[in-house]
């Protein structure tokens, strides 16, 4: 099949036309759009490709060279090949760079980057991000601890758009800069959930374990900092876990991580940090992720009642994928609309983010297999996610 009758094919679905649906609207000949699908003609000429084009709300350049796809791709190689290279390759050697940098600037450009990550900006951060990791570099031994916090972020951003190669190498490289045992714990906590993506359970049960007994706090001089890295410790070994039948770990470890957030008292929310906010709601969310795991959507709709999820930052990932887990559930339960809603509120808030989720694809066909019919929002939000219908 040519490449303007793959995306003729693709984008007529995703409009919910019929071949002769299309003929009619278009003007287009049914005989022409078939042999144009079926790859036995590579081209039109480019009064039939603008007339099918108007036909199905694309320009006639997207006809010819893709289909159109609301908000940017991401997750692709394209995207993130930049900071790959500047993961990878050794700094510059300081007498070939004629403006080094300083810490103080490096420092200054990381701390305003943070917002970028937590609001989950992607499309910044794959041009941004390759300068911030070569100026880091470029400081040498000075800038450790720097380093350290930009690959963690990295790493995490890494994970986040399924760029899992990357994503090790950032965080071996972040293990190796920690300048403390928080700071490794920091990174591992990034490490296990990037094992727990790739399906390496035992590997990110194992890597829990190790780092939940080398921070494991005493609770009578335990700072709000090292509560809150222990319990994401647990909860990530709850979440192992869970995923590898082992319920009655889990349990243990999701009991403990209650027990760090009650003395805490309320979500800690560290300054410049949305990676380490814990607390009562955070252990909320990822006992009904557990739920969602061990497919229970009636305990998950139940426990969604009792969390505050408009007082979580609307771009929070903690947040989103909570979110997931309730649009799963109601379209389990057979709410198709209300599980559709919760995917449309997601991709309000986070636009860059829904698409690199595998769940929303998953709950986005559980609604599409339940429904007679689909509406234009549906299938708008099937594009947007890039879900073939």
């Amino acid at each position: 099949m040519s490449n303007v009758g793959e995306t003729l094919k693709a984008v007529r679905k995703q409009r919910g036309l019929t071949q002769g649906e299309l003929a009619k609207a278009s003007g287009v000949s049914i005989s022409i759009i078939r042999k144009l699908e079926q790859g036995d003609r590579a081209t039109a000429r480019m009064e039939t490709l603008r007339m099918l084009a108007a036909a199905l709300r694309v320009t006639t350049t997207q006809l010819m060279n893709g289909p159109k796809v609301e908000g940017p791709v991401v997750g692709t190689e394209e995207r993130w090949e930049a900071v790959r290279k500047a993961l990878a390759l050794p700094p510059l050697p300081r007498e070939l760079d004629d403006e080094p940098p300083t810490i103080a600037g490096v420092k200054r450009a990381l701390d305003d980057s943070v917002p970028l990550f937590a609001k989950d900006k992607f499309a910044e951060l794959s041009t941004v991000l390759p300068g911030m990791l070569r100026d880091a570099d470029a400081l040498g031994t000075e800038g450790r601890s720097i380093r350290a916090r930009l690959l963690q972020l990295s790493g995490w951003l890494m994970v986040a758009t399924r760029q899992f190669d990357a994503a090790n190498v950032a965080l071996q490289r972040a293990m190796d800069s920690a300048a403390d045992p928080m700071d490794g714990a920091a990174t591992a906590n990034i490490q296990c959930w990037l094992l727990l993506r790739q399906g390496k359970l035992e590997s990110a049960l194992n890597l829990a374990v190790e780092w939940a007994d080398e921070i494991e706090p005493r609770p009578s001089r335990a700072t709000p900092a090292e509560l809150s890295t222990w319990g994401w410790m647990l909860l990530r070994l709850s979440a192992a876990a869970v995923r590898n039948e082992e319920a009655d770990t889990a349990e243990r470890a999701m009991r403990l991580a209650q027990g760090a957030a009650v003395m805490l008292g309320r979500e800690h929310t560290p300054e410049n940090d949305f990676l380490m906010t814990f607390g009562p709601t955070t252990v909320k969310l990822k006992t009904a992720e557990n739920a969602s795991v061990t497919n229970r959507p009636d305990v998950v709709l139940r426990l969604a009642q009792k969390i505050p999820v408009s007082t979580l930052r609307a771009t929070s990932n903690n947040r989103n994928r909570h979110l997931l887990d309730v649009a799963d559930a109601y379209a389990k339960t057979g709410e198709y609309a209300e599980a559709f809603d919760k995917l449309s509120e997601i991709r309000a808030s986070s636009p860059e983010w829904i698409p690199n989720q595998t769940y929303a694809r998953t709950v986005m066909r559980r609604i599409i297999e339940g429904r007679r019919t689909l509406t234009s929002e549906m299938r708008d939000m099937a594009t947007a996610i890039h879900l073939d219908l």
